[in-house]
Formats: C-alpha cells, structure tokens, sequence
C-alpha cells in the first residue's frame, strides 16, 4: 500500500510543506540527544546460539553486534542510550557495565585496559525499558515514550551493521540539522530486491544524498517499485510519531508497524531520506553475518592475510 503525502490537507504540496516546516523549524534545531535500540527480540532465526545468548550479544571478529551500534551513536554526538529489552537481555546491559573482577585481574596483570574503552557508559547514560509482550517494532519504540519525551530522537537497528566513514547516523545527523524533520537513511539495491524491503518514493532531490519521502512501499512488486532506494535500520523521528503509535493499529504479521506510523506522519511533517554512502550487512540473516564477518576480518591488518589465505585454501578444496 503507498502512502502518500497530502493525503489529509486541501493546499497544495509546496504550500503545505513550506507551512510544515516553518511550524517544526524550533523542532528541528533541539539537538538528537537520545537513541532507542529496540533489543528485545528473541533471535530466533540463530537458534540455538540464541537461547541464552542475545542475538545482538554475537559478535561479528571480537565486538558484539551491539557495540557497533553504540559506536555509530557516539560518533554522531547522542549521549543517552535506551535499550527497550526483554526477558533474558541482561547480558546486552553488562556489556556497558563496569566488569570489576576482570578490570581488577587485567590490571594485576599490567594488561592494558584500553581495549575495554568502547564497552564504558557515564553514569545515567544508559536506560532500559520493558517490552513485556513482542508487539512489533512500532509497539517496542512506543515503549521508550517516556524517555524520549518531547525530543527527537535517533532510532538504531542493530542487526543491520552499516560501516562507513563518517558513520551512517553521523551523515543523517548533519543533514537532520540541515533540513529538520523526520529522516530514514536508504540504500541503492538493484531493481529485482526492492521486493523483499521497504521503499520508499522519492519527491524532490535536496541534494546526491538528500531526499524528499512522498511516501512508503512495503515490499512492493518490482514493476510497482515506486525506486529502488531500500529503508535501512537508522531513522530520525520527531517525539509525535509516540501519539502515532499511541493510535496504531496492527498491521502486517499482527504487529504494531513502525513503518505504518511514519508514512501517516508523511505530509503532516517535514519528510527525508539520507542515500548512506557506505554498506550495509544484514546481520539478522546467517548468511549476512558470515559476509560482514568475512569482510570486517579482511580490513584488518592484524588479521587479513591470514583470514583470506584461509578462504582461498577452503575455496580450492
């Protein structure tokens, strides 16, 4: 189903949109402080690994899947982390904690506690919600409603590893600042994938990487793909889009959609899309998380010759 902008006004796009986006313009210089990390999912596509061990817990080389995540929202300047989690999660929380033993240990040991770095929060930094019940994406942000109160706020997807310099949320951060509003970053996929995404279809060109959103396709047919720019795991989203959710029904597979929610917000505010320039890895998927795997290893100069004379001796067997 295509949603598409200007759906509940009389007055025209441009009109309309210019109204749109003097009435958020206050809105959108408040600085993006807060990342929901929605973390509550069972994981079950890796079980058994899974069953006691959280999905984002599994690391890709040496870093879990959610530290990448963290790294990318320190990069782009957020400073408080909510994660809305589930039963069994409490090992995704004490990752970012402070591990005394160990830290105790290495330091007897004149170890160098350096490569820990990345894994420690400031007090007050990290907060964890309750999705009591798996709802869906939309029901799991619309749990973190009373943190996020009334800012905007960055949303992460951890199973989608996206690597690039700058990082795929610092790009959608400048270009928040430019533009305001709601934001979704989106990669270019070739014409016979857009079935298995969201798409979205494009209005004005702001610029390369910048992008009006008229409106939101969920997996449409690829004849009836309005383009081929696929809605990948970062969002910016204005604090209404919790009222929206407030309201929302269920949609596809029974569940509250968080995609549903932003393409009603589609025309009441300012829309846009950020083209990510670097890659994406569906890590939700066992063959992604091999691939990054194989393609992080090979970057690394401590690792690589010996990860890739691997490959080719596995390849000629």
């Amino acid at each position: 189903m295509v949603h598409l902008a200007g759906r509940h006004t009389n007055i025209g796009w441009p009109d309309f949109k210019r109204n749109m986006y003097q009435m958020t313009e206050s809105s959108a210089r408040k600085p993006i402080r807060k990342a929901v990390f929605p973390v509550a999912g069972m994981g079950t596509r890796f079980l058994p690994a899974t069953k006691a061990i959280p999905k984002e817990m599994l690391p890709i080389i040496d870093r879990p899947l959610i530290q990448y995540a963290v790294d990318e929202a320190r990069e782009a300047g957020i400073e408080q982390l909510i994660f809305v989690t589930g039963r069994g999660k409490t090992a995704i929380v004490e990752h970012f904690d402070t591990a005394f033993e160990l830290e105790r240990t290495l330091t007897d040991r004149g170890k160098d506690l350096t490569i820990l770095e990345p894994t420690r929060i400031l007090p007050g930094n990290l907060v964890t919600v309750r999705q009591q019940v798996p709802m869906g994406l939309g029901h799991a942000i619309w749990c973190a409603r009373a943190i996020v109160g009334d800012e905007p706020f960055a949303i992460f997807l951890p199973d989608e590893l996206m690597i690039g310099t700058p990082g795929c949320m610092k790009e959608m951060v400048e270009a928040y600042h430019e533009v305001g509003g709601n934001l979704i970053s989106v990669l270019e996929v070739p014409e016979a994938e857009v079935s298995s995404y969201g798409v979205i279809a494009p209005g004005a060109r702001i610029s390369p990487t910048l992008t009006e959103v008229t409106g939101l396709v969920e997996k449409p047919k690829r004849e009836e793909a309005p383009s081929n720019l696929i809605i990948s795991g970062r969002y910016i989203l204005q604090p209404e889009v919790m009222r929206t959710l407030e309201s929302q029904e269920k949609g596809a597979g029974g569940e509250i959609q968080l995609t549903d929610a932003m393409a009603r917000m589609i025309g009441q505010q300012p829309f846009h899309a950020v083209t990510f320039g670097g890659r994406r890895f569906d890590c939700g998927s066992k063959t992604g998380f091999v691939e990054a795997t194989l393609a992080l290893a090979l970057e690394r100069p401590d690792m690589a010759d010996d990860v890739r004379a691997i490959m080719n001796r596995l390849l000629a067997e």
